[in-house]
């Protein structure tokens, strides 16, 4: 056992501790004496009411601050359940937003795969077309030939358009004369 001296006021005592007790022993007489001091002039003429006075301002002290670590726990527990609830609703912020992005993915692969059909249908489309387009000018190149080498009974295509005009003029000679002779027979009738 060990044995400490601690000042309380006036007086000094010895205090018996465990080994290893006693800087724990000296720090709380030191707090005793603090509030010993508290006292100021109004100490009593007893020195064992004085102590009883600091050992009041001591269990005031410690009453107030187990009332306030009480009502920090009770915050501490309020602010628990808060940061729960905080989290909760995080995780289910989370799970809302990873199942929209999944249905978007979803979309997004249905509309890939649409697209990819409409672009597959475009190109077999164009490819019809490409070959229907050649087709269509290798017939016109073989009529151009035809063209070029075809000759009736009356000759070429040179022939064909002075006897083309040749023959406008006759018709329109005769016409001409279809008019007259009409108008000549409709002058005899009156």
């Amino acid at each position: 056992m060990s044995q400490v001296n601690i000042t309380i006021g006036p007086k000094t005592y010895s205090i018996a501790c465990g080994p290893g007790e006693e800087e724990r022993v000296t720090k709380l007489g030191a707090l005793i004496n603090e509030n010993y001091a508290k006292l100021g002039t109004s100490r009593a003429p007893l020195e064992a009411q004085n102590i009883v006075f600091a050992a009041l301002f001591m269990a005031d002290e410690l009453t107030e601050a187990k009332s306030a670590m009480k009502s920090a726990q009770a915050d501490l527990a309020e602010t628990r359940q808060e940061m729960q609830r905080a989290a909760d609703d995080a995780a289910n912020a989370l799970k809302k937003a990873n199942s929209d992005v999944e249905q978007q993915k979803e979309k997004s692969g249905g509309k890939k795969a649409e697209l990819r059909a409409e672009i597959e249908t475009l190109r077999k489309s164009e490819e019809r077309t490409r070959k229907e387009n050649a087709k269509l000018k290798a017939e016109i190149a073989e009529l151009q030939e035809r063209g070029r080498h075809q000759h009736d009974m009356f000759g070429g295509p040179a022939e064909d358009a002075a006897l083309s005009d040749a023959l406008a003029e006759k018709l329109e000679a005769l016409a001409t004369r279809a008019e007259t002779t009409a108008s000549e027979l409709e002058g005899k009738r009156t």
